[in-house]
């Protein structure tokens, strides 16, 4: 009897460690309740400069291992509801927008240690869990690109990457993709 509640003592104290850590983790996001509205901008493609102080980062998602996974011909795409086209950005627990399909958004940040955040938003509980993360230490006056990707899985799951590319590599992301117009919804 006491081995089993010895056991089971672990087993919970486990249960709440990985809680702890998925919650410090998901810190880097936004609060859970904010939705976005997207469009892209198909007529103008706006890039920056950094400010004066600050750093510039860019966020481009690359839907090209999973172009289908979001049109309604698709198997997958017939099961998501429109919102699940959309990711979310955030930085050190504050959305900076979103992105929907093949586009990109930029924002101009603070030097330091910064913590960032893709989350899927969707009304379906279990893709809404859905997180890449990534960490980088921003210098004045430098450029930033990262690049979010979305891979199919099985059954219907999908799995996310948010990783830094090089400004080669940005740069060609940004030139192929819309900028993403994304205000919180009302």
């Amino acid at each position: 009897m006491k081995a089993a509640l010895v056991v089971l003592l672990f087993a919970v104290s486990a249960v709440a460690q990985d809680q702890v850590a998925i919650t410090a983790a998901e810190s880097a996001c936004g609060p859970k309740n904010i939705k976005f509205d997207v469009k892209p901008d198909t007529i103008q493609h706006p890039t920056g400069q950094p400010e004066p102080g600050k750093a510039l980062i860019y966020v481009v998602e690359d839907l090209g291992q999973c172009p289908g996974c979001f049109t309604s011909n698709s198997l997958a795409g017939f099961f998501n509801d429109v919102d699940q086209a959309v990711t979310k950005i955030g930085m050190d627990g504050t959305w900076m927008g979103a992105n929907r399909g093949s586009s990109y958004i930029f924002f101009a940040i603070d030097a330091g240690e910064h913590h960032l955040c893709m989350n899927w938003q969707s009304r379906l509980e279990g893709r809404a869990r859905a997180f890449a993360m990534a960490n980088f230490t921003a210098e004045e006056g430098k450029v930033y690109y990262f690049r979010e990707r979305v891979f199919p899985g099985h059954g219907g799951d999908y799995s996310f990457d948010l990783d830094s590319v090089n400004s080669d590599e940005g740069k060609y992301l940004i030139a192929i993709s819309p900028a993403s117009v994304s205000h919180p919804k009302k």
